[in-house]
């Protein structure tokens, strides 16, 4: 039971990943459509979508959905429509990539500092940023507010604000990429505004029976960077405002953690990366928490859910297997999982897993079985080659 009210039929849930199944109006396509028919028809008993951009001026990828006014709604209703068609209560993740966003993409790259991403010889495909105005903050603002409402508009259950992974609300979070002098910089409590006030504009906004929920790194694992003890404080200051989840996860471009890159040694069996801090900021929550990344078997499910901890994200092994909720719930020991990729250039390791992992959710979007095994680098390969011609056909949208 979510503090709004409303009933999630398990304890698991389809985490956030980064779809990129947009068609040409930046709607979500018949093959998008399809790959979440395979994740309704699983078994988890919440859905949460990819990045849903709140401005097609600001995107994670060239293929990325947009909903920022009610042009194409009979899409996104179908969408919806699918995610809940067997009970499953089904969430749109709502983001803003700040800095993080391709640059041949030619859009203005916008942050909270004019600081740019570094990735050692791939920074050049991240555009350096300009320091957010305050009339461009407020836009911001009004732009997540007014994809929530029509989030609630189309038939989605809820929304989760993304505040991770170094996306522009993490940015914001993290005193590395926020170096700003004003009330949105300097202390935590400036540097959780953006945050605070897109939670308590939605919440004003939306139905008190739709969810709001809000995806939280538990730490940057960076020196300096937003600590476990910032995580700590911020879930505090939501505790008040009706959020309905935190999840937890962890990592950025730059570090990234929500790929297993920096796991915390006391997991369990080196699964569920972000458990232990889950627990910790668990006492400080008044709302249900959840943890992402790793989680493949049953057994470590379970104990994630037996230490208090009230949701399991999964990621990976739902792109592999959509049915796996079903599966356990059948008596099969399913744990689906990826091999380990030990390129030496950590940027471009992290870039091909997330390749590897999309070309999994391509083939469901086909209705064709998975393909784990698939090599890394040709999924890097067709990765890149889409990418390309994505981004070309963005660039020339955008131009019209």
């Amino acid at each position: 039971m979510l503090p709004n009210g409303t009933q999630v039929p398990n304890r698991i849930a389809k985490a956030a990943m980064e779809e990129n199944m947009a068609d040409s109006n930046f709607a979500p396509s018949e093959g998008l459509i399809q790959l979440y028919r395979a994740w309704a028809e699983g078994g988890s008993g919440l859905l949460i979508s990819g990045n849903v951009m709140i401005d097609r001026r600001a995107m994670t990828g060239p293929g990325g959905v947009v909903l920022e006014n009610d042009d194409q709604l009979p899409l996104f209703k179908r969408w919806a429509d699918t995610g809940r068609a067997r009970g499953a209560q089904f969430w749109m993740q709502i983001n803003h990539p700040g800095r993080q966003m391709p640059g041949d993409l030619a859009q203005e790259t916008w942050a909270p500092s004019p600081i740019s991403v570094d990735l050692g010889k791939m920074s050049k495909h991240f555009n350096p940023p300009r320091e957010l105005t305050e009339e461009k903050i407020q836009d911001v603002i009004a732009r997540f507010i007014e994809t929530a409402r029509l989030a609630e508009q189309a038939g989605f259950t809820g929304v989760e604000v993304h505040g991770a992974h170094g996306y522009l609300i993490s940015q914001f979070l993290s005193p590395l990429t926020n170096k700003r002098r004003d009330q949105w910089g300097g202390s935590l409590e400036n540097r959780a505004r953006l945050l605070i006030e897109v939670v308590r504009g939605i919440r004003a906004a939306v139905s008190p029976d739709f969810a709001v929920a809000v995806k939280l790194n538990s730490a940057d694992f960076q020196r300096g960077g937003f600590s476990q003890d910032d995580a700590r404080q911020v879930v505090s200051m939501l505790n008040p405002l009706g959020v309905d989840l935190v999840e937890l996860s962890g990592g950025s471009y730059e570090a990234p953690a929500m790929h297993g890159g920096a796991r915390d040694g006391r997991t369990l069996a080196r699964e569920a990366y972000f458990f232990e801090f889950a627990k910790d900021i668990q006492a400080f929550a008044r709302m249900p928490v959840m943890v992402t990344g790793g989680v493949r078997r049953l057994p470590v499910a379970e104990q994630v859910v037996s230490s208090g901890v009230d949701m399991v994200g999964i990621a990976t092994a739902l792109a592999i297997d959509p049915n796996l909720p079903r599966d356990w719930e059948n008596g099969r020991n399913s744990a689906p999982e990826l091999s380990p990729i030990t390129w030496k250039n950590k940027p471009l390791a992290s870039l091909a897993y997330m390749s590897v992992v999309k070309y999994q959710l391509l083939k469901h979007s086909l209705g064709k079985p998975a393909k784990p095994e698939v090599s890394p680098l040709w999924a890097l390969a067709c990765g890149q080659l889409n990418n390309t011609v994505r981004s070309r056909r963005y660039r020339r949208k955008m131009a019209a």
